[in-house]
């Protein structure tokens, strides 16, 4: 089925009562188990990368690995720009192959916000690019996007209307209480359902969860029995996300599970075969381990077997 766009996958999810899983790469490994395991499964999918993610793998070759498996891929693949900040990585991304971008404006003001979103929907739109919009602010920390939990606010139902209606964005991510990143504060994020359940009820474009990593709690210990610290970090739990998908979530991104498998596969590996060197058995070792992450969110979202 080859390349498609976020809009076109989060609408047939929409009219299925199902979510799109978003999942963030940075190299060859991650982006051929993300797409083996959803071709197994039967699922449309959506594979992001953060700027930083560019920066390092380089536009033009993460690009390139992307388009190479997701032209040949049995299921519909969406190449997605997560939390685009400025025209320039928008702009970038269009001029290498991303079939949707978001452009992330939600530390500006909303009049700002606004005026880059719309015009990131015009010249996107041009080239038959969908466009994802943020209104209001995510807590936590992911890549480049760092909000204090002082500064971050709920989206407003009435104004994500008109903000969707003024900036003509194809698809918008709400803030109801998730944060980016691993949470690392005692107790579990708390979200709003009503308010989800009335912007849902009041917008028309398919909504988005950032912030959602459930943060899988055997990756967590395995990654810390082999060496790693990480500070028994939370996650929103998994009730919590299908509740969000039932109230009207259509798209949910995936980042910090797929490192914490990366991580644990690893180091695993290493710690029980001290003599392994080579490369290719490494970085197996955490691919393998990312599959099943990757299953489990399909599982969990309703989108396998929608083809």
């Amino acid at each position: 089925m080859g390349l498609t766009n976020n809009l076109e996958l989060q609408k047939k999810a929409k009219e299925g009562g199902y979510a799109i899983p978003a999942f963030n790469t940075s190299n060859l490994e991650i982006t051929q188990a993300i797409i083996e395991v959803a071709e197994e499964m039967r699922s449309p999918v959506i594979i992001a990368t953060s700027p930083s993610a560019m920066k390092y793998a380089g536009a033009k070759e993460i690009s390139a690995i992307v388009h190479s498996l997701a032209t040949e891929a049995s299921i519909p693949v969406s190449f997605h720009l997560d939390h685009g900040k400025d025209l320039e990585t928008v702009i970038s991304a269009l001029r290498y192959g991303w079939t949707s971008v978001m452009i992330d404006g939600s530390h500006l003001s909303l009049e700002e916000n606004i005026a880059i979103t719309k015009e990131v929907v015009r010249i996107a739109h041009s080239i038959g690019v969908s466009v994802e919009a943020e209104l209001g602010r995510i807590g936590g920390k992911e890549d480049l996007v760092s909000v204090s939990e002082r500064e971050a606010t709920f989206t407003d139902p009435d104004e994500a209307v008109s903000f969707v209606e003024e900036t003509g964005c194809d698809t918008l991510a709400v803030a109801i209480g998730t944060s980016h990143g691993a949470y690392k504060f005692k107790g579990e994020p708390k979200l709003d359902f009503d308010r989800l359940s009335e912007i849902a009820s009041k917008v028309d474009a398919p909504l988005v969860l950032h912030g959602a990593s459930s943060v899988v709690p055997e990756l967590v210990e395995k990654a810390e029995r082999y060496g790693a610290t990480l500070g028994k970090p939370k996650g929103v739990p998994e009730k919590d996300i299908k509740e969000a998908v039932r109230r009207g979530i259509t798209k949910v991104n995936i980042d910090t599970d797929i490192r914490l498998a990366f991580t644990a596969g690893i180091r695993e590996l290493l710690a029980k075969n001290p003599d392994v060197f080579d490369p290719r058995k490494i970085l197996k070792s955490a691919k393998e381990e990312i599959k099943r992450v990757v299953a489990s969110k399909i599982e969990l979202l309703g989108s396998g077997g929608r083809l």
